[in-house]
C-alpha cells in the first residue's frame, strides 16, 4: 500500500531500529514504548489488520508467530514475561492499518486492558 508507513519502515525508506528480520516479517522498536521493551512485529506484505489472517501464506503466519517467540527471548523477558497484544480496528486502538504484533515485557504490566 502506497501510504502505509509500515510498508515504508519494511522497504527502508522511513528508518527503524531493526530487532529482528527474516524474509517474512520485520520486528522493530515502537517509538513510544508502553513498556521498558516494546517491539513491533509486521509481515512485509501488506495485510490491514487480523481480520485478514488468512489472506497470508501458513508461512507468513508462522514466521509472525515465531518472530514474536524469537523477539521476546533476545529482548530477555521469557523468563520474567511478557504481551503479545495486535489492535483490530479503531475502536480497539489500531492506529495503523498494516497487521502488526506488539511484544511488551522487561517490567510488570497492568493487567488493566481497557
Amino acid at each position: 500500500m502506497a501510504d502505509c508507513i509500515f510498508c515504508a519502515i519494511a522497504k527502508g525508506e522511513i528508518p527503524s531500529t531493526k530487532v529482528y528480520e527474516d524474509q517474512h516479517v520485520l520486528a522493530f522498536r515502537d517509538i513510544n514504548p508502553m513498556a521498558p521493551k516494546h517491539v513491533v512485529i509486521i509481515p512485509k506484505r501488506h495485510v490491514s489488520g487480523l481480520n485478514e489472517w488468512e489472506g497470508l501464506a501458513a508461512e507468513e503466519q508462522l514466521a509472525l508467530l515465531r518472530a514474536c517467540t524469537v523477539v521476546a527471548k533476545e529482548e530477555g523477558i521469557t523468563e520474567s514475561g511478557y504481551r503479545v497484544v495486535s489492535n483490530c480496528g479503531p475502536d480497539a486502538g489500531q492506529t495503523v492499518p498494516h497487521l502488526h504484533f506488539h511484544v511488551l515485557g522487561g517490567g510488570k504490566l497492568s493487567v488493566n486492558l481497557a
